[in-house]
């Protein structure tokens, strides 16, 4: 009801980090789904804000996994060898980088798409920057293009490292690599990322799905849709702000709490009225995560 599903052109302006709060340029490269003002509705990047938006709506969790030879390395892919050490074995795979474990995703029972593989190549792409190496080989799950996330976070409690990604939808070899290193280096609430932490590191990727515009702003499910909201601020400029879709769940507020705080976060300073609730344009979203922490 209300609901229109957002395709094409449309879903390509998704440009405000999770918390909606502006964010500083980015190096992308031409057609990359690069950098844009979280404000200008430009395709662009965002980060997670806070440690808010880290979680999952549908997740593949993969537990710790260790190697012979550590992470990454001589004999890795990062080191020219033929083997992976930072994948899953050959057999944990088919040919389109699913796992025959994966539940029904989002859509009705369709498979998900996102991987624990995915957060392998992740680390592999960080190890080798890390230390040198070539880049890994080009993995063997799907090169569809989506809206990418990648989160680092660190130590026992998983405080948040780094979390940067795009609502440009981008082929996934290229998106993975490019976001891996912009979250890990170039995060600004962090420093960059040292070799030292890598035994610590849990990864997560998250792929953004099923963008719809609302007709009704209370027309989304807490708990299920992450929302992004368009708004006219009191200066006359066109602002947006995003909440990926575990925020307001964890945060236990129902959807007049979560528009609220993404009116506050996007910079909207005046009384906030109901009459103004129903000015806003909003698209929903939902997302596929998978984890991993990296055991040495």
């Amino acid at each position: 009801m209300g609901r229109k599903r957002c395709v094409g052109a449309d879903c390509s302006k998704m440009a405000a980090g999770c918390c909606g709060v502006k964010k500083p340029k980015l190096s992308g490269s031409p057609g990359s789904g690069g950098p844009g003002s979280a404000g200008s509705g430009m395709p662009g990047t965002g980060h997670c804000g806070t440690d808010l938006g880290i979680g999952s709506s549908s997740a593949v969790q993969a537990g710790n996994v260790s190697r012979p030879n550590g992470l990454g390395g001589p004999g890795s892919s990062c080191g020219g060898g033929s083997v992976n050490s930072m994948s899953p074995t050959p057999g944990s795979y088919g040919a389109n980088g699913l796992s025959p474990n994966l539940s029904p995703g989002l859509g009705g029972g369709r498979r998900m798409v996102v991987s624990a593989e995915m957060c392998c190549f992740c680390f592999d792409v960080l190890y080798c920057h890390l230390y040198g190496y070539q880049p890994p080989r080009t993995p063997r799950f799907t090169n569809d293009p989506y809206p990418l996330f990648v989160t680092w976070k660190t130590g026992r409690d998983k405080r948040l490292r780094g979390c940067i990604g795009t609502f440009s939808a981008m082929n996934l070899h290229s998106g993975l690599r490019e976001y891996t290193l912009t979250s890990a280096l170039k995060d600004s609430r962090f420093p960059p990322m040292t070799r030292d932490e890598l035994p610590r590191l849990f990864c997560s990727v998250s792929l953004l799905t099923n963008f719809e515009d609302v007709g009704d702003y209370l027309d989304w499910e807490v708990g299920v849709h992450g929302i992004r909201i368009e708004f006219i601020s009191e200066k006359g400029s066109k602002r947006t702000a995003t909440y990926l879709p575990e925020v307001a769940k964890e945060q236990g507020w129902d959807h007049i709490q979560t528009i609220d705080s993404l009116l506050r976060k996007g910079g909207y300073k005046a009384t906030i009225t109901n009459d103004f609730r129903k000015t806003i344009k909003l698209t929903s979203l939902q997302r596929e995560a998978a984890a991993l922490h990296r055991n040495m």
